[in-house]
């Protein structure tokens, strides 16, 4: 060769390709991470802004699901007062408890039978409000229309057939449940509750 890539001696010209070359190519790189950084970061808007799949997802979901309406659960249905025979005892001290507490409850409208001083079983050994004794037929009947009345009272049975329920005054009975109280407390014993609705 001649001119300034001639050969002298042991010593070789380097050849070196022209620098705008290599700018060009690291310019292309650049633009295309650039690029792919922009693309990816609208899509990560894009699933901020709109939920990405899970709301689509869900929104299929809830639109393949059809809208339950909410049906009532059947109810048992309760005896009322006048069907319900109540003999009232008194397991107190207090002469004539018995009788007070009985004429109430015939104002209310229950069927008064035997009135009296409770046994010895339960004479002076109440010490809430009353007991209430009768069959196990009136554990979801008779027990509970009268519970209402008078709360926190005890609920027994024994081996009696007849449909009668005893009620034992105890020690802490004061009066009665007022007559909005009790109807409150049976309104939301027979309310219908509403049944859950179906899961898709």
């Amino acid at each position: 060769m001649g001119g300034k890539y001639r050969i002298t001696g042991d010593t070789y010209p380097r050849m070196r390709r022209p620098r705008h070359r290599r700018r060009l190519v690291l310019a292309g790189i650049g633009a295309v991470v650039a690029l792919s950084l922009a693309g990816w970061g609208t899509l990560q808007l894009i699933d901020v802004f709109t939920g990405g799949d899970k709301s689509a997802s869900a929104a299929d979901h809830k639109r393949d699901c059809p809208t339950a309406k909410p049906s009532a659960a059947p109810v048992k249905a309760l005896p009322k007062p006048a069907a319900i025979k109540v003999n009232v005892y008194n397991a107190t001290t207090r002469s004539g408890l018995a009788k007070s507490a009985a004429e109430e409850l015939k104002k209310r409208g229950f069927t008064i039978g035997e009135v009296g001083n409770a046994t010895k079983a339960y004479d002076k050994k109440v010490p809430g409000t009353g007991v209430l004794l009768g069959a196990p037929t009136a554990t979801n009947g008779s027990f509970t229309v009268l519970g209402t009345q008078l709360a926190g009272t005890v609920q027994k049975t024994d081996t009696r057939r007849t449909g009668e329920v005893d009620l034992i005054l105890g020690a802490k009975f004061k009066a009665f449940s007022t007559p909005q109280e009790a109807t409150a407390a049976m309104t939301a014993l027979t309310k219908p509750a509403p049944a859950p609705s179906p899961s898709c």
